[in-house]
């Protein structure tokens, strides 16, 4: 789940790009990159955080008012500075290109690039696989309509890119590319600033960056949209394939920062909504429970703890302290390094949970490492129970567009019962979400312009409709064969 963000603006825009890829710091963590263009590209890209990649001597280095960013976690592919985003390649034109996503036939299309489009990818990254299927489709435009082209490159991915997948793209001596996959899986949104036709254009994952950096929030880019801003600022804007709108719940679970608005839903708003959603489904399912503290696992757990805690009529308490200098266990590239995070990842202030029968609210559970640990340390401070509440259903199938779900095996809830997994955790009770729950969280207000976002993760309903038994079966078994020992489960 990368962050990728695009402007083109009236001055040089890498030190604003860079001020946005830190907004977006949470979302990657393994490596971040820039392109920016002036007569030519100029590019910086390496391992770690923003501000380790990139110092004012970088900056400075980075001219043009057109640019593309990215910060990076590791779906596919490893720590290889050849496989850190942005890429690019020199024909037609020049491009440069990020994007947000993964594709799940990306073994079929670089073999298909290779023999049918004469071009040779280099990484093991998705995101140079979708560059060369659009730069080999933009490659006849010649000397007529440049965004008709663009929308002829752009359904060409549509028909190839089996996946999900949001871009910002940089075309040398033309603008700006800007598209989002046909089901609208994963976020883009659109701010500008000045003018409405020739004023500046950031396109981004969230909109975070919007207001310290002067933006309006304008819109999200639509689900199969392709917009293009020429040199001048002038924009055009057509879809070029619709489907049914089918955004990624998990942004409003768990990887947008709350003060994001997207699809037309606050994410703040949709992870309150579902602390009150699992506060019934608490009440039906421990009808005798007397908690004494709510305590949410910190950070993204926090809004829904606290509804679910007013809900309860039971005192909200942040008993849990963080290490916030190291970054989201989840995202991690590997197990090894998962669990070893955990162990001085948390802390807990044990007069808040000594002798006390504790209700700990936690955004999801995947892996089971973090409940597991933070259910050990309550034992280990002298809680009299403790019971584990998911404001997310159980995690029982593999994500395919960009979550580091790969693998069923890796996923705690599958193929095990509910009572399987409290005992794995070590809690005395265990309660999840219901899929309607979160599902009515998310859509309940706002201005959704979508009725079922895509969770696949947790029905099995995958948003594109063409992923299979077989192609399960096909993605998990090479994602299996990528992976290191220190990695497995």
């Amino acid at each position: 789940m990368c962050g990728i963000a695009g402007m083109l603006a009236c001055g040089p825009v890498a030190a604003e790009l860079a001020e946005s890829l830190t907004a977006l710091q949470h979302r990657g963590q393994d490596s971040a990159g820039m392109v920016t263009y002036s007569d030519h590209f100029h590019m910086k890209k390496g391992p770690g955080y923003v501000r380790e990649v990139f110092d004012q001597g970088e900056i400075v280095k980075l001219q043009g008012r057109m640019g593309i960013g990215h910060v990076r976690y590791t779906t596919v592919g490893g720590g290889a500075v050849e496989d850190v985003q942005p890429f690019r390649v020199n024909s037609p034109y020049g491009i440069a290109m990020v994007t947000n996503g993964n594709l799940f036939n990306v073994w079929r299309l670089k073999e298909e690039l290779f023999f049918k489009d004469l071009r040779q990818v280099n990484s093991a990254n998705d995101a140079e696989v979708l560059l060369n299927v659009f730069a080999a489709a933009l490659a006849p435009a010649g000397e007529g309509d440049f965004f008709a082209a663009v929308c002829r490159a752009v359904a060409s991915v549509f028909a190839r890119c089996r996946g999900a997948y949001a871009v910002t793209a940089l075309v040398a001596g033309k603008g700006l590319v800007a598209f989002r996959d046909p089901h609208g899986i994963r976020p883009l949104v659109w701010g500008r600033r000045g003018g409405a036709t020739s004023g500046d254009h950031l396109f981004a994952s969230e909109n975070g960056m919007f207001e310290f950096l002067g933006f309006d929030y304008f819109r999200d880019v639509a689900p199969g949209e392709a917009v293009f801003v020429d040199l001048e600022g002038r924009v055009q804007q057509r879809v070029v394939r619709q489907e049914v709108f089918r955004p990624c719940v998990f942004e409003y679970v768990y990887f947008a920062r709350p003060d994001a608005l997207l699809n037309g839903v606050s994410v703040y708003r949709a992870r309150l909504r579902m602390g009150q959603n699992l506060a019934a489904k608490i009440r039906r399912q421990c009808p005798g429970v007397r908690f004494d503290v709510v305590i949410p696992a910190p950070q993204s757990a926090v809004t829904a703890a606290l509804a679910c805690a007013h809900e309860l009529g039971v005192r909200y308490t942040e008993g849990i302290v963080k290490n916030r200098f190291i970054g989201r266990t989840f995202i991690m590239p590997g197990q090894a390094e998962r669990q070893r995070a955990n162990k001085y990842k948390l802390s807990l202030i044990d007069f808040e949970v000594r002798g006390k029968t504790v209700l700990v609210v936690d955004d999801s559970i995947v892996r089971g490492n973090v409940s597991r640990h933070i259910v050990g340390l309550m034992r280990k401070y002298g809680a009299r129970q403790v019971y584990f509440a998911s404001a997310a259903p159980p995690l029982r199938w593999p994500d395919l567009y960009g979550i580091d779900l790969p693998t069923r095996e890796e996923l705690i809830a599958h193929a095990r019962s509910e009572d399987e997994i409290r005992e794995l955790i070590g809690a005395d009770g265990l309660i999840y979400q219901d899929i309607e729950g979160l599902q009515e969280a998310v859509t309940r207000k706002g201005r959704p312009a979508f009725r079922k976002p895509h969770m696949a993760y947790f029905d099995g309903d995958y948003a594109t409709g063409d992923v299979t038994a077989a192609v399960l079966e096909e993605v998990e078994g090479r994602r299996r064969a990528e992976k290191t020992p220190g990695d497995r489960p």
